[in-house]
């Protein structure tokens, strides 16, 4: 008997989903709106029915809104080339969501950056600063 592992089936064919949608884009679409997009994450439901894939564009939001028109008209050309790479018993609907975690991790790291900024102005020590007991290797390995 086979051990479970934390990967289900849904997460295993995101996965191909998702360098699958990114070559058909890089490859096979032929619309100049859609070739600054780079395909970030897929989330398939549990019954591999629907799937999100979440991409970024670069460029203004007038920029993004017609990439995102375009990933709209392209998506049924989208899924049929799935259907040809993939065997699976049901094509997943492919719907194009934006990934906003890029830009809000960028805003978290700036805010980080700015605390740390404040901190070394203020005086307050850091731990990197030499404050605290340093670990070392014993020697001999």
């Amino acid at each position: 008997m086979m051990a479970k592992t934390g990967y289900s089936r849904a997460d295993r064919v995101a996965d191909q989903i998702r360098m699958e949608v990114a070559d058909i884009l890089m490859r096979k679409i032929k619309d100049p709106r859609v070739r600054s997009v780079t395909v970030t994450d897929v989330e398939l439901t549990n019954d591999l029915r629907i799937a999100r894939v979440f991409v970024t564009a670069l460029g203004t939001d007038a920029e993004t809104r017609d990439v995102f028109a375009g990933l709209a008209k392209a998506s049924g050309f989208v899924r049929s080339e799935l259907g040809r790479r993939l065997t699976l018993r049901y094509l997943p609907e492919v719907i194009f969501v934006k990934d906003v975690s890029g830009p809000r991790g960028d805003r978290v790291l700036q805010l980080l950056d700015e605390i740390h900024d404040k901190a070394e102005a203020a005086g307050e020590a850091s731990p990197d600063d030499g404050d605290s007991p340093q670990r070392t290797e014993p020697e001999g390995r």
